[in-house]
């Protein structure tokens, strides 16, 4: 990263803070970061307005956690508010790893509020080396291509298998599969 660009004030979009959180991000450890993409979305449209929403529930969420014994308004936590997103998936997706690797690099942790599965190999770009990814999913998203496309919510896994390894991911909840994703 160019240490005069700070791509967390190139790309993002101030939003609503999670949970009403106002701390700044030289206090956090933990950056919260809105994707509100499903521009490769296939049956319903509609996941690029979940980082709103789920910041808007949070509003109403109580804090504390009897079983944890912990006060999330006590976890150090930044809100950067929504990436904007462009027509040109290659672009979002380098937008994308430009964000999570200066949190990275930063020493904190990436929260991501998406928007449909594609992010998450945008998430992972800018990586390397020692990547793990658990994937919770009805679908294993190991398609080549779908609908002419190499990079989309159904070949996002697949694209993340080359990169990391299969023995890197661990999916969990699968219930639905083509039989080329099997092969």
């Amino acid at each position: 990263m160019n240490s005069d660009v700070s791509y967390l004030k190139l790309y993002m979009t101030e939003h609503t803070p999670f949970a009403g959180f106002t701390r700044s991000v030289d206090e956090a450890r933990y950056v919260v970061v809105g994707i509100p993409y499903d521009r490769t979305s296939t049956y319903r449209s509609g996941s690029r307005f979940a980082p709103s929403k789920i910041r808007e529930a949070s509003a109403n969420v109580e804090t504390y956690s009897l079983r944890f014994g912990v006060d999330i308004e006590n976890v150090p936590i930044f809100d950067a508010g929504d990436l904007n997103v462009v027509g040109d998936i290659s672009e979002t997706l380098r937008r994308i790893q430009l964000i999570v690797k200066e949190i990275y690099t930063r020493s904190k942790v990436s929260i991501i509020l998406g928007g449909e599965h594609t992010i998450t190999y945008g998430s992972l770009q800018g990586f390397d080396g020692d990547v793990g990814v658990v994937d919770f999913d009805a679908h294993l998203d190991l398609r080549d291509e779908y609908m002419g496309c190499r990079v989309s919510h159904a070949t996002h896994m697949r694209r993340l298998a080359e990169r990391f390894g299969p023995d890197r991911i661990v999916q969990v909840g699968t219930r639905a599969v083509s039989k080329e994703e099997l092969e």
